[in-house]
């Protein structure tokens, strides 16, 4: 049925699982893009049948490369396959002239039904083809090193958290989450105001830190918001009365639960694991990134660290999510994603 099918996505992970997921007759059929500028140039100068696509990468991400496809009226099938499951993304994602939206991580039985209707699609497109002329074809002290096969790992797995949690907020607020490419590295915790220095931009910032463990690993879970971001989270959560700093407080509380609780719990279930959430901790309030860790640095040493930067579309809301994984954890954080490197 399908000649010639590309897979586009940052991490090579997804696009492994993915190519796994198609029918064997397929595999020898089967070309990969690491992002949205390598797709279209490929779709440019090849005959591609059938595109299954991520939104989040770098270069040109997904909605672009959907924008370019519509514009250029390229002859490509296309199935969005993304962690950012809101659902805006998908109703922007078939406006777009996609066939259909499959969440990460992939299920089998959905991806069957979907290929079962552009199977049905590329027969009917047949049999007008038939009917119609043929138009022309338009290293460091420790001896852990993150490989970057792991960090692809570690990326994918945040980036299917971190859609679970973006869909999460924005069905509890009605709005549109803007989902970046999650950073994992390995860090000092002299290096850690550096992996958050996106947040500083000459503002203040207010910061929860929460706890967690289960199963050899161990960490914490660090929320920063920027101070400006108050004003309109009050605003969608419909609180009309004076921004104190008590109530303010109690915003960062509410942002933090739903997102430190969605992001680790989309974690968990990808390397079967449960974990046990501590109290939150507040950091610091009204003060510079910087010296919230400076004041907190002797929580920390080094560390496996996971930034996701979270916005809101039309909205001053800027916040990021650090999980810090203890440098002990990382033993059995490696253990538990060998298997997903398994070809």
């Amino acid at each position: 049925m399908v000649a010639a099918v590309l897979i586009c996505d940052d991490s090579n992970l997804a696009r492994k699982q993915m190519a796994r997921s198609l029918p064997a007759e397929w595999q020898q059929n089967v070309q990969f893009a690491g992002h949205g500028g390598e797709a279209l140039d490929i779709l440019q100068h090849q005959s591609i049948d059938l595109l299954f696509l991520d939104l989040n990468m770098p270069i040109l991400d997904g909605y672009q490369v959907l924008a370019a496809i519509q514009q250029q009226q390229l002859p490509v099938k296309t199935i969005v396959v993304s962690g950012d499951i809101q659902p805006e993304a998908r109703e922007r994602v078939l406006s777009y002239g996609a066939l259909d939206f499959i969440k990460k991580p992939v299920d089998q039985q959905k991806l069957n039904h979907v290929l079962g209707l552009v199977e049905q699609k590329t027969i009917q497109q047949q049999e007008e083809a038939k009917n119609q002329p043929k138009k022309a074809a338009v290293k460091s002290h420790s001896s852990f090193v993150l490989s970057n096969d792991l960090r692809d790992v570690f990326q994918e797995l945040s980036n299917v958290a971190m859609g679970q949690a973006g869909d999460l907020l924005a069905r509890l607020l009605n709005v549109f989450v803007k989902l970046p490419i999650p950073n994992v590295n390995v860090i000092e915790v002299s290096e850690l105001h550096m992996a958050i220095a996106s947040v500083e931009q000459k503002e203040n910032t207010s910061a929860i830190c929460q706890g967690f463990i289960g199963g050899g690993v161990a960490g914490e879970a660090l929320l920063i918001l920027n101070d400006s971001s108050f004003i309109d989270i009050a605003r969608l959560m419909q609180y009309d009365g004076e921004l104190t700093t008590k109530v303010e407080l109690e915003l960062l509380m509410d942002i933090s639960n739903i997102l430190i609780g969605a992001v680790l719990k989309g974690l968990a279930e990808q390397i079967d694991m449960t974990f046990s959430q501590g109290h939150p901790v507040v950091l610091g309030q009204h003060a510079p990134v910087s010296e919230l860790i400076k004041a907190n640095a002797r929580r920390w040493r080094r560390t496996l660290a996971i930034e996701i930067s979270y916005g809101i579309e039309n909205y001053n809301i800027s916040c990021d999510l650090l999980l810090l994984f203890t440098e002990d954890s990382i033993k059995t954080l490696n253990y538990k994603v060998e298997f997903l490197l398994e070809d």
